[in-house]
């Protein structure tokens, strides 16, 4: 799989950290390792034609609306400071890093985060930094292909960017059988080109 990267694309790599990447991360995504190997190749094709390359991490308090033991559908995950949520160790970490959900706030796009009671959304620093380097294009990577992948993804078109997924470089959860299709279809629908 080869896409063309330049000085107004940026690759976003979203949360490829432990928790999710590794086989006893607490939220571990099947074909996860796989995904690692094939993001560090296009880190290396993106940096060698001059694009931005540019990191996602869940960064979550010990408790959060979001986690099951506080009622909500994840088991506790990547909480800051802690194994789950570093970097997978053999990802390659050569750029700018956007924490997100490290309040009680849900963190699913790199570009957004949702006020668990109000609904209420505020940005993140990733689309400030995209426009401060005069990117044009967005390329994403990562975990997991039926939430943050899809919410950054589908906030990215709206927010002008010409924006890809690369298949090979992704995976689903799978909550819920045929989610990372229907996550698919959605990004498809909304003007996401699925490579």
């Amino acid at each position: 799989m080869e896409t063309a990267y330049d000085s107004r694309t940026a690759l976003v790599i979203i949360d490829l950290q432990n928790d999710f990447a590794s086989p006893e991360g607490s939220l571990s995504v099947s074909g996860a390792e796989q995904v690692v190997e094939e993001v560090n190749r296009q880190i290396v094709v993106a940096r060698a034609a001059g694009a931005h390359v540019l990191y996602t991490q869940d960064w979550h308090p010990e408790h959060t609306p979001h986690f099951a033991p506080d009622g909500g559908v994840w088991p506790v995950h990547c909480v800051g400071e802690t194994w789950g949520a570093a970097f997978h160790p053999d990802l390659i970490v050569n750029g700018e890093v956007v924490r997100k959900g490290a309040g009680t706030e849900d963190g699913y796009s790199g570009f957004t985060v949702r006020d668990h009671e109000s609904g209420d959304e505020s940005a993140t620093l990733l689309e400030g930094l995209l426009r401060d380097r005069g990117v044009e294009r967005v390329v994403v990577v990562g975990l997991a292909t039926d939430y943050c992948v899809k919410a950054t993804a589908l906030d990215a078109v709206s927010k002008g960017f010409e924006t890809s997924v690369l298949l090979d470089a992704l995976a689903g959860v799978e909550l819920e059988p045929g989610d990372t299709e229907r996550a698919q279809d959605e990004m498809r629908a909304a003007g996401v080109t699925l490579v």
